[in-house]
């Protein structure tokens, strides 16, 4: 099963349970659970559940640790950590894998200074190893590690959940992306339209050519029995005279040798 399949029968079963909580304290028992499972690492189908009020009630800080984990860092969570439930291991290790998308969304290559400072991780080898095991094998990135150049060069990343601030600027990157789209496919037709007016234009000129060739070799060959007749009815005519001069020319007579 590939990771998207996955993603989404995960976020199918966490929604049906959000869905059918009886309470808010049921409510935050699905919560804490769904971002602390190891394969889910999208939550915004969850957050827009029109039940997910939690807002006036003892448990309105668990509201405020599903958009940590929709859309914030493990960076975000030490900043407001006093406002947010405490979190268990496996939240910790989701929040910091998240940590890892979000800077992979933003450059291709992460230094490893970077994300040490992000992560929390004292050394290289710690890091090496999170990234290896717990990013690459799960499937969320892909790239390679430089130990040379202390750095992790990003191949790809899996996409976290929009904040509502990214959902104009994606709606207008992709308008400009089909608006490009759009004069690129106009630009190709008008060159398909040249080339074939510029192929007629050559076959026209071609026949042209083909025809002119024709006449002149039909030139060439009228010329030529024109010329030959012309030779037979030279040469008869000589032949006539050179006999009649002959027959005309008078003839000697032998005398007797006395």
């Amino acid at each position: 099963m590939d990771i998207e399949q996955k993603q989404s029968e995960l976020i199918d079963h966490f929604v049906k349970r959000a869905s059918a909580a009886s309470d808010a304290a049921a409510l935050a028992s699905v919560l804490v659970e769904a971002t602390s499972h190891p394969s889910l690492f999208a939550f915004s189908e969850i957050l827009a559940l029109p039940n997910l009020q939690l807002e006036a009630t003892e448990n309105s800080a668990y509201l405020d640790m599903l958009r940590l984990f929709a859309h914030g860092t493990w960076s975000d969570y030490k900043s407001n950590a006093d406002r947010l439930p405490q979190l268990i291991s496996d939240q910790i290790l989701k929040l910091k894998q998240l940590t890892v998308l979000t800077l992979a969304e933003t450059y291709k290559v992460l230094p490893y200074d970077q994300l040490m400072q992000e992560l929390d991780v004292t050394n290289v080898r710690e890091l090496e190893d999170f990234l290896i095991n717990e990013c690459m094998y799960a499937g969320i990135v892909r790239g390679k590690l430089d130990q040379l150049r202390r750095c992790f060069e990003v191949q790809f990343a899996a996409g976290r959940d929009l904040r509502p601030d990214q959902l104009g600027n994606m709606i207008q990157t992709l308008s400009s992306w089909l608006t490009t789209s759009e004069n690129l496919l106009v630009s190709i037709q008008e060159k398909i339209k040249w080339a074939d007016a510029m192929s007629e234009i050559d076959k026209k000129h071609r026949k042209e050519v083909e025809e002119k060739v024709e006449e002149v070799k039909k030139s060439i060959f009228k010329a030529d029995i024109d010329f030959r007749g012309h030779e037979e009815i030279c040469s008869e005519s000589g032949g006539v005279m050179d006999y009649e001069e002959d027959r005309s020319r008078p003839k000697r007579r032998r005398h007797p040798i006395s």
